[in-house]
């Protein structure tokens, strides 16, 4: 699919692109979809152990945004002073501006045999560094949408995205008082994806980001394949599709509400 000129400003919110399944061709990646029309790709760490790659890939590759944290589902092998060191690295990058969420963050309920304790313990420490640093979060939600808004009523941060959403409308309408943008992508794509279309047409355009969590939730044309943002155009049309909107007013709105709920985005624009 062409991309007209004036939808050059996409924002991918969500891709791993430090992931192993991007290393033989992860600049190449990168520079299709930039010709593919998206201008920034945030980036977000899921442990301690790939800080400094999200770091590293974020200061080489200008088009790349990162955001810092640790995800629910690599708490098991995470270390009480990771959060210290996600203190120091914060302290290090906010103040310029480079950090532009604390990321990917949450709860996931779907997978059995978690430490709940744990996973609350280390989501409500990263809430308090995104408080204390005063940036926005990118959270994971798998299962977990009540117990997340529970904790984000408790530690007011400036708000931020619920990647991947697939909850109800009202938990929608809940993230959203809180200062909270959706994440739709490749999830959205599938016909048979009743609920996450039905949101994605009669949400306000105002509280939607686009995402691709690239390598991951690949959409209805490359199924079982690995993801990637250059994906990120064709998951725009559908939403435009069904919105019955042009793909220029969607680029526009969405690029919009990214740089809204993470205005450090536009500290570390692409040169």
């Amino acid at each position: 699919m062409s991309v007209p000129e004036s939808t050059h400003n996409l924002i991918d919110t969500h891709c791993h692109l430090d992931a192993a399944e991007f290393d033989a061709d992860r600049d190449a990646v990168a520079l299709a979809a930039q010709k593919n029309g998206v201008a920034r790709i945030v980036v977000p760490a899921v442990e301690r152990a790939n800080f400094d790659t999200v770091v590293e890939l974020s200061q080489r590759l200008p088009v790349c945004a990162m955001a810092l944290g640790i995800h629910p589902l690599y708490i098991a092998r995470a270390q009480d002073n990771d959060l210290d060191a996600l203190a120091l690295l914060l302290s290090q990058h906010s103040a310029s501006g480079q950090v532009v969420a604390v990321g990917e963050i949450g709860l996931d309920f779907f997978v059995e045999g978690q430490d709940i304790a744990r996973q609350e313990l280390f989501f409500c420490g990263q809430l308090r560094l995104a408080r204390e640093y005063d940036l926005p979060v990118i959270l994971h939600v798998r299962r977990a949408v009540d117990a997340v808004l529970k904790q984000l009523r408790r530690f007011k941060v400036r708000g931020g995205i619920a990647h991947a959403f697939n909850g109800s409308r009202q938990q929608a309408d809940e993230f959203i008082k809180l200062g909270f943008k959706l994440g739709f992508g490749g999830a959205m794509t599938f016909d048979r994806a009743l609920r996450i279309r039905q949101l994605a047409t009669e949400l306000p355009l105002e509280s939607i980001v686009l995402e691709t969590d690239a390598p991951d939730i690949s959409p209805e044309w490359i199924r079982q394949q690995r993801n990637s943002p250059a994906e990120l155009a064709r998951i725009a049309q559908v939403l435009a599709d069904l919105r019955q909107m042009s793909l220029v007013e969607v680029a526009k709105m969405t690029t919009k509400n990214a740089q809204t709920v993470l205005p450090n985005l536009l500290n570390t624009a692409a040169q």
